[in-house]
């Protein structure tokens, strides 16, 4: 199978004979409330999920995906929460943020592993060499500023007062770190393989390999509220459609990179290609999404970064009933 044949593969009974989606089961389920979807559409590879899920909608019954790109310094959370969006994914820890702030979303289930790589200098071996120093982020409680944080409240920091944040777009960030003028980057693909590749920096935490961020899911499914109260079936309809593309970026990482470059979600196949291979995609299946979202909160909110309980933020912001539902339905 080529390429073109790939993508045009992804129908509903291409679907049905590349992931094993059952089309008689799915047609026998009340349709989607809406034929309607509109996706956020991020800047990470590692979201290839939900760019490559497209004609598996269509195949849930949706005949209008669209794709919303993120507007000036909106997050996924708040794209969601303002209505612009109806379903995207994004980091755990920037989510816990987005919950704290009352944003109008609701979190369904983790779709993969560790992404996210905290880049140092020679100045910084450990996050406890963190204290003191320039880290920059593109924007503050953003979801690197979150994750950061979040590491630094783990090992004692107050990530408030103990580091100096600097706000820099990520190419400035990333000549900034190679320059020295900056101690600590965290980055998620396609900048890791880019820093790797130029060898700038050197990875300090790499989140998909090392404890304990290995062991919880790094992005995480959400919807508007909105979205999901009225549309109870197609939410369904949609995670189902997320997390079998999840598993077809486990499966054939060499093809699902190439669908990428030739859909313009990535312009560079070799780093494409690295981060399909290096996410741990299939972990839906085996992490407990709660557990992630109590993990992320305790630490923020050790580190000051969130008022909020996180069993609080857990009982109002999120409904882990579809995946637990599509873990046994889509056993293997």
């Amino acid at each position: 199978m080529n390429r073109r044949e790939f993508v045009a593969g992804l129908t509903a009974a291409g679907a049905a004979g590349v992931l094993g989606f059952d089309p008689p089961r799915a047609a026998a389920e009340p349709p989607p409330e809406t034929t309607r979807i509109r996706l956020v559409r991020e800047t990470s590879i590692c979201l290839a999920p939900l760019y490559i899920a497209e004609e598996l909608l269509k195949a849930e019954g949706f005949t209008d995906v669209q794709y919303v790109p993120l507007e000036g310094t909106l997050g996924t959370g708040q794209m969601l929460g303002a209505g612009k969006a109806d379903l995207g994914a994004d980091a755990a820890p920037a989510l816990v943020l987005n919950l704290e702030a009352g944003e109008s979303v609701v979190l369904f289930g983790g779709v993969h592993g560790g992404c996210y790589e905290l880049f140092g200098t020679d100045r910084v071996r450990t996050i406890l060499d963190l204290k003191g120093k320039k880290v920059a982020v593109t924007q503050l409680r953003d979801d690197r500023h979150a994750f950061i944080a979040a590491m630094a409240a783990h090992v004692g920091l107050d990530p408030r007062r103990d580091i100096r944040w600097v706000v820099h777009p990520v190419e400035e960030a990333m000549r900034l770190l190679k320059e020295g003028r900056i101690d600590a980057f965290m980055g998620f693909p396609p900048e890791p393989q880019e820093l790797r590749a130029k060898k700038i920096g050197h990875v300090v935490v790499n989140t998909a390999a090392d404890r304990p961020w290995s062991q919880y899911f790094c992005c995480m499914a959400v919807a508007s509220r909105d979205f999901a109260r009225k549309n109870p079936v197609a939410t369904r309809r949609a995670l189902r459609a997320l997390l079998k593309a999840a598993d077809l970026c486990a499966q054939d990482p060499e093809r699902v990179a190439r669908t990428l470059v030739d859909k313009q979600y990535a312009t560079n196949y070799d780093y494409a290609r690295q981060t399909l291979r290096e996410v741990p995609y299939r972990r839906w299946r085996e992490y407990v999404p709660e557990d992630t979202v109590r993990f992320y909160a305790l630490r923020l909110h050790e580190g000051g970064m969130i008022r909020t309980s996180p069993q609080k933020l857990i009982a109002q912001g999120t409904d882990w009933r579809f995946v637990n539902e599509l873990r046994k339905e889509l056993k293997g």
